[in-house]
């Protein structure tokens, strides 16, 4: 049986928005809270330090991706140092690629049994969404047919309430959470870009050796059919709700990159009109201090791009927790990295220093900073 006690709300690209509200500082100007708190290594806790969603403050969150199950896991030394008031998975965090629920949970087990895990599953709070490989096969979507046996899984393990809508929701585990009191309010919104995606589509072998593979381009190329879709109008409506709700800051996390310019490889740009319907919400809705995460791609990066009223947007991309060392293709809207060895995301937040400021970036596998860039949340 599946450790059950650790509720789930959970990818990624990472895009902040920083509409009129948000200016840049320089870093010697910055000092972000963090939290200090000792971590026990101990492998089974007496007592639980997470933090709860409602009120509790959230000053530090960490995220990562693609963690294969069989593979040294030493990164979670770095990262349960630092106790992360939350830690988002997302996606990839077990690599099933199976159709039989045993299957699925022998490799949940497997992760349970690692203890960087373990210490971070008592002492940090844990959201977690999936990407292709825990959904269950290479790239899947909409047409992966035991999908439902493995929602059943994935929250079963991470310890979702039976009466929990994403048990039986039908644009899949979608979900977002609150943390923080009114003016220091967190919400996180945990995507499914797996669920409702409609079938990629692909250059012919031939077509592909000739154009791409030499650039180290994967083979997908852009769907601007009526149909084609990521996340499903279900979904879509119910992104547009929760970005209406009041925060101050916003955290949407994406399994696929969101904003890197066409490398090949899954991403939101094999469906540029979810892309672009995506940039547009954000801006629509009025949605400030908007941070969009990702993993997916087996190296970090940050892309930038401008929406239309002149906005930045920055996706941060960080992967992988055990899975890395891809020569990571030509993304013209990269503006750091990449970073190839085994990293995680992290999001600082000094809710007392004047402006308000945060700090986010990615740290390798000894918690050494790689990159990172610097805002200011205005009230």
């Amino acid at each position: 049986m599946f450790l059950n006690k650790h509720h789930l709300a959970l990818v990624v690209s990472f895009v902040l928005s920083s509409c009129s509200d948000i200016k840049e500082v320089p870093a010697e100007q910055l000092d972000p809270g963090s939290v200090l708190a000792a971590v026990t290594s101990a492998q089974e806790p007496s007592e639980s330090r997470q933090i709860a969603e409602g009120d509790a403050l959230v000053t530090k969150i960490l995220f990562g991706s693609c963690a294969d199950q069989n593979d040294p896991q030493p990164i979670w030394k770095a990262i349960n140092k630092e106790v992360p008031d939350v830690f988002l998975f997302l996606g990839d965090n077990i690599y099933a690629d199976t159709e039989d629920k045993q299957v699925f949970e022998q490799k949940y087990e497997k992760l349970n049994s690692i203890k960087g895990f373990q210490t971070l599953r008592q002492n940090s709070k844990i959201l977690a969404t999936w990407d292709d490989h825990d959904y269950g096969v290479n790239d899947g979507g909409v047409d992966y047919p035991a999908k439902e046996i493995s929602r059943q899984a994935m929250l079963d393990f991470w310890g979702e309430p039976e009466s929990s809508e994403r048990r039986s929701q039908d644009w899949g585990i979608y979900t977002a959470s609150y943390f923080g009191p009114e003016n220091q309010r967190v919400q996180i919104i945990m995507l499914d870009t797996r669920w409702n995606r409609t079938p990629l589509t692909a250059l012919v072998k031939d077509e592909y050796k000739a154009k791409r593979k030499i650039f180290n381009k994967g083979f997908y190329i852009p769907d601007t059919g009526p149909q084609a879709t990521i996340l499903g109008e279900k979904q879509w409506q119910r992104l547009e709700e929760e970005l209406k709700q009041p925060a101050d800051l916003r955290i949407i996390a994406s399994s696929i990159q969101v904003l890197s310019y066409f490398t090949g490889w899954e991403s939101w740009s094999n469906f540029p009109q979810e892309q672009a319907r995506l940039i547009e919400l954000i801006k629509t809705t009025k949605a400030k201090n908007v941070l969009l995460i990702s993993g997916d791609t087996h190296s970090a990066d940050l892309s930038e791009v401008t929406d239309s009223d002149g906005n930045s947007l920055f996706d941060l991309t960080s992967s992988g927790l055990t899975n890395t060392g891809h020569s990571p293709s030509h993304n013209q809207n990269r503006i750091l990295g990449p970073y190839v060895g085994q990293n995680y995301g992290f999001i600082e937040i000094d809710w007392q220093a004047p402006g308000r400021p945060v700090l986010f970036g990615v740290r390798d596998v000894e918690g050494v900073t790689q990159f990172s860039k610097q805002i200011l949340i205005d009230r």
